[in-house]
């Protein structure tokens, strides 16, 4: 992946996250408020995020336990099979954070050993940022919840943080064509 690439889609991404809640529009604010248990979001991210998950579990080289793959897939696989039905409670959250923390890697491999191009760490900040925000999801995922309705308890905390969202994204999409 390119580094112009790896920049524009979380900039992109940020856009289509942040700029409906500048509109203020309530049907998204409705999709929003029940994500964290939302059982679309569920099958969804957290089938995305286990597949893909699995896919480098089994492309795992000698160094990385690579002789051991096919154990370490089944067992994944269990789990992720089993976690639909023995904590399907906020699954998309953590769905949602495996995604990210899988995502993670392509792009900052791309911003890797790019030293003369400082404009790069606008999106590396925002990729590690995400990481820990994904970490700290994923081991807390009704936090999520909370975030919602304090996000939504005043009309203009979903403007601002909109705004913020839209605004950065904005701004990794502009920095993403001075590579």
């Amino acid at each position: 992946m390119s580094l112009t690439l790896a920049t524009l889609i979380p900039g992109l991404l940020l856009i289509a996250l942040g700029l409906p809640l500048v509109l203020n529009h309530s049907g998204y604010a409705a999709v929003l408020k029940g994500f964290p248990r939302s059982p679309v979001a569920t099958y969804v991210l957290f089938g995305v995020g286990a597949a893909w998950f699995l896919y480098g579990i089994w492309h795992l080289s000698s160094a990385d336990f690579g002789e051991y793959r096919k154990l370490l897939f089944v067992a994944f696989a269990a789990i992720a099979a089993l976690s639909f039905k023995c904590v399907p409670d906020f699954l998309a959250v953590r769905g949602g954070c495996v995604v990210v923390l899988m995502g993670a890697m392509p792009l900052l491999d791309a911003a890797y050993m790019e030293y003369e191009k400082p404009q790069r760490l606008l999106m590396v900040s925002l990729v590690y940022l995400s990481l820990a925000l994904a970490i700290w999801l994923g081991a807390q995922p009704w936090r999520m919840r909370d975030f919602l309705g304090w996000l939504f308890a005043r009309p203009g905390r979903a403007r601002a943080i909109g705004g913020a969202l839209s605004g950065y994204g904005v701004l990794l999409s502009i920095v993403a064509f001075t590579y």
